[in-house]
C-alpha cells in the first residue's frame, strides 16, 4: 500500500471541533467544524474543503485545498495514521507539527506550536464521519496509564527506505505524586519520573524536560516544553482507541532539528 493509499483512508465528510489549549493545557477556544475530504478522477485527485463556525461570528469562506501529489513533510501509514509538520526546526521560526488517527469512523488530529523554540500550545481536533453517532469519549486519566503494556511499533522514513517494526514493553506505576515510566525494546531501553499536576504530568529530571498532557476525547499531547538545542527530540500525540487500548504517533529529529522519521505505536494493556 503507497502513501497515495493510505491517504485516501482518510476520506469523507468529517464533522467535529478545534479546540485551541494552553500550554497547560486548558482549552479555551472551541470553534465547530465540518471537513470533507473528497476522492476525484478516480480517486487519483482529492479535493478538501474546511469549514468553521465560530460561535457568535459570521461564517468565513471555507478554506479549498486540492491534491494531487503529497509534500514531502507528511507520512502516512497503513492504518491511515498521518505525521505532518516541520521538516526543520530553527529557534527564529515558527515549528510545529500536526498528527492524527482515525479508528471507529472518528479521528482525532492534536497539533503543537512552538515559538522561538518554546512550546505555545496547539488544537485538538476531534471529528466523527457525518451521519455517524458515536459519543466523545471521557479525558484520559493518569490511572488509566498505571499497568503494564505491549506495544506493536512501525517506524516510517521520509526517504521511503523500508519501514522498522518490532515489539515495545511500556511499564508505569504511581507512588504518590510522581509516575514512573519504563520502555523496553528488543535493543533499547528507556525510563522516567514525572511530577503529576492534574491533566499535566512534567518530566523535569532528563536533560529534554517533557510535559505530558491528558486531554478531553482519551487524547494526549507529549513535547518539550523548549526544543533542546543539538539533541534529539521528538513529538508525541495519543489516544484511547478502547478500553485498555491505546495509538500514539511520534514525529522524531535528530540533534541538528532535522526531521528523520514517524513512528506509530499501538499498545495493549496486560495487567494493571
Amino acid at each position: 500500500m503507497n502513501q497515495w493509499q493510505r491517504f485516501l483512508k482518510n476520506l469523507g465528510d468529517w464533522r467535529g471541533s478545534f479546540s485551541q489549549f494552553s500550554p497547560q493545557g486548558n482549552l479555551f477556544k472551541d470553534i465547530p467544524t465540518r471537513v470533507t475530504l473528497e476522492g476525484v478522477e478516480d480517486n487519483g485527485c482529492v479535493q478538501q474543503k474546511v469549514f468553521k463556525y465560530p460561535p457568535g461570528e459570521p461564517e468565513p469562506q471555507p478554506i479549498e485545498l486540492t491534491y494531487r501529489t503529497l509534500g514531502r513533510n507528511i507520512l502516512f501509514f497503513e492504518t491511515g495514521y498521518f505525521s505532518f509538520g516541520s521538516v526543520q526546526f530553527s529557534p527564529i521560526a515558527d515549528f510545529g507539527a500536526e498528527q492524527g488517527l482515525i479508528h471507529n469512523q472518528r479521528r482525532l488530529r492534536l497539533v503543537q506550536l512552538f515559538k522561538n523554540g518554546e512550546f505555545s500550545g496547539g488544537t485538538l481536533i476531534r471529528e466523527v464521519l457525518d451521519g455517524v453517532d458515536i459519543p466523545e469519549s471521557t479525558p484520559l486519566t493518569v490511572d488509566e496509564l498505571i499497568g503494564q503494556w505491549r506495544g506493536t511499533v512501525t517506524t516510517e522514513y521520509p526517504d521511503f527506505r523500508p519501514p522498522d517494526s518490532y515489539e515495545s514493553h511500556l511499564s508505569i506505576s504511581r507512588e504518590g505524586n510522581q509516575l514512573q515510566q519504563s520502555l523496553t525494546t528488543s535493543t533499547w531501553q528507556l525510563s522516567s519520573t514525572g511530577e503529576i499536576d492534574g491533566n499535566c504530568i512534567l518530566f523535569n529530571r532528563a536533560s529534554e524536560p517533557r510535559q505530558l498532557l491528558l486531554l478531553p476525547d482519551g487524547a494526549s499531547c507529549l513535547c518539550p516544553l523548549k526544543i533542546p538545542r543539538q539533541q534529539p527530540f521528538f513529538l508525541e500525540i495519543g489516544w484511547r482507541l478502547g478500553d485498555g487500548v491505546r495509538a500514539r504517533l511520534l514525529r522524531n529529529y535528530d540533534a541538528t532539528g532535522q526531521w528523520v522519521s514517524s513512528t506509530q505505536i499501538i499498545e495493549e494493556k496486560t495487567t494493571d
